[in-house]
């Protein structure tokens, strides 16, 4: 599990499919109300806190994003806590029962779109030479994001084998990344938005 910050009010948490197997949890169960989800939100609120100082008390925005291949990223926005907030929490605290109870609004949403970090642009060509080659994909989108280069590919109309394949090539270069489009289309820079395989292969011969 990795926590890192976006803003005072907004951190961003990656989940692998190892972390969930770990818990007993399936990648479809995020999408259920079980108590194995809730105890695994509750170990994310105190790493969040014991890590970055996150206080999760008051309204909580909670997305749920599912990548392909990768594993899964919860992004939690903490909104203005209300009066009727702390009282409710003043009656909870004066409760026999010490359970956590957070106010959330979740939103579950699944992305197919594939995407792998580089630290060095030496192995974003190399990977590109490689995909080129392979005759896997001239397409993709690549990205500069917090001194990483990413590379995007939207998987609609590849075929199985070859979506998997493009996967394994990509990750013999780089590694996967937390990083949602919506988070790269805010925060990140697009430097090649179409065609950057064949791009970077036809200016880095």
């Amino acid at each position: 599990m990795k926590i890192e910050r976006l803003s005072q009010d907004k951190i961003r948490i990656f989940l692998t499919f190892d972390d969930l197997l770990e818990r007993g949890i399936q990648k479809d169960d995020m999408w259920r109300e079980i108590p194995k989800v809730h105890e695994l939100f509750s170990e994310m609120m105190d790493q969040a806190y014991s890590e970055l100082g996150f206080d999760a008390s008051g309204p909580l925005a909670v997305e749920v994003f599912a990548l392909p291949a990768q594993g899964m990223v919860v992004i939690v926005t903490r909104g203005k806590a209300e009066a009727h907030i702390h009282e409710r929490a003043d009656q909870d605290d004066n409760d026999d029962n010490d359970e956590e109870v957070y106010e959330m609004e979740v939103t579950l949403e699944q992305s197919d779109v594939v995407m792998y970090a580089y630290r060095d642009f030496e192995d974003v060509i190399s990977a590109c030479k490689q995909l080129q080659a392979a005759a896997l994909s001239a397409d993709g989108r690549l990205y500069s994001y917090r001194n990483r280069w990413i590379l995007a590919f939207d998987p609609s109309g590849l075929e199985t084998p070859q979506y998997h394949a493009i996967i394994a090539l990509l990750a013999e270069y780089g590694e996967a990344t937390s990083v949602t489009a919506a988070v790269l289309e805010e925060y990140g820079k697009v430097v090649i938005a179409a065609g950057a395989v064949t791009e970077i292969c036809h200016h880095f011969k």
